[in-house]
């Protein structure tokens, strides 16, 4: 059995989840932007729940909700949940996107969405893990379609995605009347290529301030910013 991940303040079980505990969804949720004090949260595709905990550590947002179409992964996002020092303020509702954008009525300060984007071409055997991998699950234009609707008028919408795919991304998004505000281009190292884009949208267009982020240096050498960003869960930093 895969052990639970454990972090400062909580612990997160994985081991009915496809998408295991990984660097993008800790650099979301670190870097994720509080600074309008979300008195709401929505948390699109939630797995294990990590995005979520990680923002009722940091912020006092009233209301934190997950959303998870897969049986096995909201059960145990439920579990990591009701485990939490907040669990008053968190619940996991186990539903598809588009249902929820048609039934919901209420509009969220803040979402955040760690997406699945490996493409058709990489299907494994594991039907579970393609459904949290992959694009067609959660196609980018449906995800910014439904959150258009679901964010409130000066909410920010937070998000991590393959860098190669930012540009179709930031047009798809202008087109639900969703512009750039903050971009953060992730590399592994100094050296190595641009892997992930971070960005934070809203309603109004906006100077975008881009900065990049690199995690080591060397092996197990993290920089600076990278310390300084995730300190607060992870044990050893």
């Amino acid at each position: 059995m895969l052990k639970p991940f454990q972090f400062k303040q909580f612990t997160v079980n994985q081991d009915q989840c496809a998408m295991k505990i990984g660097t993008d969804g800790v650099l979301l949720g670190a870097w994720t932007s509080i600074k309008h004090n979300p008195f709401s949260i929505l948390d699109i595709g939630a797995g294990t729940g990590i995005l979520s905990l990680m923002l009722a550590q940091r912020s006092h947002a009233e209301l934190i909700e997950a959303l998870e179409i897969d049986d096995q992964a909201y059960e145990q996002c439920v579990e990591n949940f009701e485990q939490s020092p907040w669990n008053d303020r968190l619940f996991c509702y186990h539903a598809s996107l588009e249902e929820f954008a048609e039934e919901i009525e209420d509009t969220y300060d803040l979402i955040v969405c760690n997406p699945p984007f490996y493409s058709e071409t990489y299907k494994t055997e594991n039907s579970q893990r393609d459904l949290a991998r992959f694009q067609d699950a959660m196609p980018f234009d449906h995800l910014l379609e439904s959150v258009a609707v679901l964010l409130s008028e000066n909410g920010l919408f937070s998000v991590i995605i393959p860098f190669p795919e930012e540009t179709k991304f930031i047009d798809l998004a202008s087109k639900h009347a969703l512009f750039p505000k903050r971009i953060t281009h992730v590399k592994g190292s100094p050296s190595a290529a641009i892997k992930r884009s971070l960005i934070e949208f809203s309603f109004s267009k906006l100077h975008v301030i881009t900065s990049e982020l690199i995690i080591e240096t060397s092996r197990h050498n993290y920089t600076e910013n990278y310390i300084s960003l995730t300190k607060d869960f992870y044990l050893k930093m």
